[in-house]
């Protein structure tokens, strides 16, 4: 089985497996006591200390031990917005933080406090003058990812933390997903991160506030991690966790090359082994480990399925495997693809041969979904990459799929409404609404409209995203009696 989830959890570190089992020995007595257990165990979590504070850079007593990364979020944002109370309570995050942030801003604002969201660009990047200009007089903190959980994208944190340190706001990075390639740059503030992302145990995050930085914990306090994380150390797991990330720091650079060239692979050669998929992310600016595309007219849920009886693990953030029937707030964000959304994302160590049967199974794995759904046959091979346009791709072009006219005229599953054509996807879940939409939109004549009626979110993202791979005019949307319209103009 090729694990190839590592953006969710990476393997455990065979070193942070090792210190897991010795720490098991020494570190379970109570590190506040002074008898020689006591002693032991202390030293093992100041020595943990010491590890982590110097592989993020920071001073080993700003660094604090929490039960997860996301509590690590959740204690990081609760004590700055206190802390800085007297400023404001104007919060600022990006639309394509991790969900544990963006919940505690919805905590925040529903205590009455507000909340800017600052959009990104395709790639999934958020741009520093932007971001700085979201900053206001009340505004009490700021947060930024290091680099994005699902597509990989490196943010441009020191230049943001340079414009927050002018004004006067502190920023807190949440590093789940780089720290284990390296310390984040820039003058930040506060720094979370979690270390089963890096190949340490789960249940084990960080959480660095820099010294002068205001900050009041929240809800009942004791005297363990100077009072910002409440309850007895988890010793062995922590001491794993240090240990690991010191491992793969050791190993960063020359796995991070590696890696990089395995996702360049999976970059350049999915577009050209399967018709209509829109590559994701950064191309340059992104972790070495990550790469996401979309593929058109496919049930995400039903290609992770697939992909998984064939000894592959992935996730995704297509609206067809959530549960709550909308696509990533990550993808709708950037506003590219959803539908048949699949994130590799390679631990390290993993080996050339998987990747390469990894792109010798996928083609086969969509090309059967696509036929399950009655999806258009291309008439040639051709992708387009989110951040950049065909041409530059390399992609051949595809024509747009037309199916036979029944009697009467009219496609089925289409009817006509004030001369332009409705589609009925009333009900149906991503990709049949695009499915019904491309279906048709060659029986339309040029500069001819379809409605397509759909309940379905991900029709909000994934029919303007099909208008620009097909290179035909998205007009816009409409309400309805039931869900929305969506009106496309045939040009071509």
């Amino acid at each position: 089985m090729a694990y190839f989830d590592a953006a969710s959890a990476a393997p455990l570190h065979p070193v942070g497996r090792q210190a897991l089992l010795a720490a098991l020995d020494d570190g379970w007595a109570d590190p506040a006591r002074l008898y020689r257990e006591g002693r032991r165990a202390r030293l093992l979590l100041d020595a943990a200390r010491e590890a982590a504070a110097e592989a993020v850079e920071c001073r080993p007593d700003e660094l604090v031990f929490t039960p997860s990364g996301t509590r690590a979020v959740h204690a990081g944002i609760e004590g700055a917005l206190a802390g800085r109370r007297r400023v404001g309570r104007h919060l600022i995050v990006s639309a394509v933080e991790h969900s544990s942030v963006l919940h505690a801003a919805e905590v925040h604002e529903a205590l009455g406090g507000s909340v800017t969201e600052v959009g990104v660009d395709r790639t999934g990047a958020v741009t520093p003058d932007a971001f700085a200009g979201s900053l206001r007089p009340d505004t009490a903190l700021a947060c930024l990812q290091s680099a994005n959980h699902e597509v990989g994208t490196v943010q441009p944190v020191a230049e943001v933390a340079e414009a927050c340190r002018a004004a006067g706001v502190p920023l807190l990075v949440d590093a789940a997903q780089s720290l284990g390639w390296g310390p984040v740059a820039g003058d930040w503030s506060l720094l979370t991160a979690s270390a089963h992302k890096w190949g340490g145990p789960s249940g084990v995050g960080l959480l660095v506030v820099r010294k002068g930085v205001r900050f009041a914990p929240r809800g009942p306090l004791d005297e363990r991690e100077s009072g910002r994380a409440a309850g007895f150390e988890n010793i062995p797991a922590v001491v794993a966790a240090a240990a690991s990330l010191r491992a793969v720091r050791a190993e960063a650079a020359e796995e991070a090359a590696r890696l990089r060239e395995l996702t360049e692979r999976i970059r350049t050669r999915v577009p050209a082994l399967v018709p209509d998929v829109e590559v994701t992310g950064d191309p340059e600016r992104r972790l070495p480990g990550i790469v996401t595309f979309s593929c058109l007219y496919v049930d995400g849920e039903t290609v992770l399925h697939e992909l998984d009886g064939a000894g592959f693990s992935v996730s995704s953030g297509s609206s067809c495997t959530s549960s709550t029937l909308t696509p990533s707030h990550v993808l709708r964000a950037m506003g590219v693809l959803s539908e048949g959304n699949v994130r590799v994302s390679l631990p390290p160590g993993t080996p050339a041969e998987d990747v390469e049967r990894f792109l010798t199974v996928l083609p086969g794995v969509v090309a059967g979904v696509r036929e399950k759904l009655g999806a258009p046959v291309p008439s040639g091979g051709g992708v387009r990459d989110a951040e950049r346009g065909d041409e530059e791709s390399g992609a051949p072009p595809v024509d747009t799929p037309t199916v036979d006219t029944p009697a009467g005229g009219t496609p089925a599953g289409a009817s006509t409404a004030g001369g332009a054509l409705v589609v009925d996807a009333l009900g149906r879940r991503c990709p049949v609404p695009v499915i019904e939409l491309a279906r048709v939109i060659g029986d339309v004549p040029v500069g001819g409209t379809v409605r397509v009626l759909a309940d379905d979110e991900a029709a909000r993202l994934d029919i303007p995203a099909w208008c620009e791979m097909r290179g035909q005019e998205y007009v816009g949307e409409e309400p309805a009696d039931r869900g929305s319209a969506y009106v496309v103009r045939r040009v071509s």
